[in-house]
């Protein structure tokens, strides 16, 4: 059946720090689309809103809601709605895992560890956005040090027992692991120390909003298995992890949207 024939339609847009994503929704996802930031969050966001309308055979005049979420939502003025991406990674876990009641999303700046009730609907939540521990960034920076891909660090990480890291902050971890490869300690170790300090920094979290059944994990990094594996076992939790991870917090915004577009519909 084609798009046009579906009913109403909305799209959602995550302008996140590190990357922006775009969902097309009707009762099902048409099409989505990626790409990295930059220093332009309004040109990512425009980018991705016309590649996810190309994928899902669309055009804008059919789309009635495009909601907005991320830290760049702001950049915008074609949304209908900005909602903040809480919210939007509650109501995206919850469409995908109804069973969902905890989701842990590791973003470019920030981590969040979010509760939900039986609906979907946000019951608390805890967030670090104020330091670089625990978040993509970190990852990437620590990555750097050891001169491997995030990929690489966590297949080396897998390998090994991890190498204690005494420092959450990026700049003194960052200086901690270039004094640990000066003393001739195997880059496995590190990166399996680099990735229990990220499963701290989670524990730190998830002792003000303890995880319960069932844990989602959302965000690129969840896209990275053996970085998964880590966290899981550094939890002692089972986390389950969505067909697109980094696509989930855009996935609400649509749900939003779809809601919108719906309630507004001629009978």
């Amino acid at each position: 059946m084609p798009p046009n024939d579906q009913g109403p339609i909305s799209v959602g847009i995550d302008i996140g720090s590190t990357a922006t994503k775009a969902v097309v929704l009707t009762d099902r996802v048409l099409g989505q689309a990626v790409t990295p930031t930059g220093w332009d969050p309004k040109k990512a966001g425009l980018q991705v809103l016309d590649e996810a309308l190309e994928a899902a055979g669309v055009a804008q005049d059919r789309v009635g809601a495009i909601i907005g979420t991320g830290y760049g939502r702001i950049s915008l003025p074609i949304f209908t709605r900005r909602v903040t991406e809480i919210t939007c990674h509650a109501l995206g876990a919850h469409f995908l895992h109804p069973a969902t009641r905890t989701v842990i999303d590791i973003g470019g700046q920030d981590c969040k560890v979010i509760a939900l009730d039986e609906q979907g609907a946000v019951s608390d939540f805890i967030m670090n956005d104020k330091c670089a521990a625990g978040t993509g960034r970190f990852l990437q920076v620590m990555a750097a040090s050891l001169d491997v891909s995030l990929e690489e660090l966590g297949a080396l990480a897998a390998t090994a027992e991890p190498v204690p890291l005494s420092s959450m902050c990026t700049v003194f971890a960052e200086s901690e692991v270039i004094g640990l490869l000066a003393r001739g300690v195997e880059k496995a170790g590190i990166a399996a120390g680099i990735i229990d300090t990220i499963a701290r920094r989670l524990h730190c979290l998830a002792g003000k909003v303890p995880l319960r059944d069932s844990v989602i994990f959302t965000g690129g990094i969840a896209q990275n298995c053996d970085i998964c594996e880590k966290i899981a076992a550094s939890l002692s939790t089972e986390l389950h992890v969505p067909a697109c991870p980094q696509f989930v917090g855009a996935l609400g915004a649509a749900l939003i949207g779809h809601e919108i577009t719906t309630s507004f519909s001629p009978e």
